[in-house]
């Protein structure tokens, strides 16, 4: 199995237990599985999907009268896939996930469109996987342990480290593609989990952090303003003390006569 492989079945009362070295999604449109992954079990209805990371252990057993999607997705697969990295940071964990109205109807559709044009088997496996990401994206929920996109983002941004990379470099240009590599991220994820996690762009959270560390400058040194603005990154004395005055309501001159 090279690429993506996505079939409909009836999964039968039988119960099966195994793990398989791909990444698997499993959608519903109808009837009911009792499924668990490592220890977990849910119930797999229309409402309601999983997706099984590689290698963990599963088992499951259906009503006979379900009609289930099965996609597999090969680890060699997510490269060629659009936002395969994104892609494959959805198979960190095993999930449930409540599956919405649209993504059920989009589910059936496909589950139609499969059976008529076989031969569009990889692009309707590849639209699916893409539409599961938005939509997991977007749930305010996903079970236990709160937001799906926080829950995830703060397993992948170290924060802590990102602010020790940022405080190096103030002096510098600091893109949104620096910062993302240093979480093994693809700069849109990158930007989508940060602003989720903190409520703010990357880019503001950067320029809080010079302001932040000029204020020390500005209070606790004698360096010049102009000194204290290239120090942090601005380019010039007066679009930083413009930057200063909104983030503080004081002019940076009056705030070290303040102290």
């Amino acid at each position: 199995m090279s690429f993506l492989d996505l079939r409909t079945r009836t999964l039968s009362r039988e119960h099966v237990a195994h793990a398989h070295d791909h990444h698997q999604l499993i959608l519903a449109t109808c009837g009911v599985t009792e499924l668990a992954i490592e220890g977990r079990g849910e119930r797999i209805t229309a409402s309601r999907g999983c997706l099984i990371p590689s290698t963990s252990r599963h088992e499951y057993q259906g009503d006979g009268c379900n009609r289930t999607l099965v996609l597999d997705i090969p680890l060699s697969s997510l490269p060629a896939l659009r936002d395969g990295e994104a892609i494959e940071g959805l198979f960190e964990k095993p999930c449930f996930f409540t599956v919405s109205p649209r993504l059920k109807a989009l589910a059936g559709t496909l589950m139609q469109q499969l059976g008529q044009c076989p031969a569009l088997h990889s692009e309707i496996a590849a639209l699916l996987l893409r539409a599961l990401y938005l939509h997991l994206n977007d749930l305010p929920m996903a079970g236990p342990g709160g937001p799906w996109l926080t829950r995830r983002a703060s397993e992948r941004l170290d924060l802590a480290r990102l602010d020790a990379w940022i405080d190096r470099h103030l002096a510098d240009e600091i893109r949104v593609e620096q910062l993302a590599a240093l979480c093994a991220l693809s700069p849109g994820h990158f930007h989508a989990c940060f602003r989720e996690l903190t409520g703010t762009t990357p880019l503001a959270h950067v320029q809080i952090r010079r302001l932040e560390h000029a204020r020390t400058l500005v209070r606790h040194s004698g360096l010049s303003l102009g000194h204290v603005a290239a120090l942090v990154g601005f380019r010039d004395q007066g679009s930083f003390s413009r930057a200063y005055r909104r983030r503080f309501q004081v002019a940076p001159s009056l705030d070290r006569r303040s102290r």
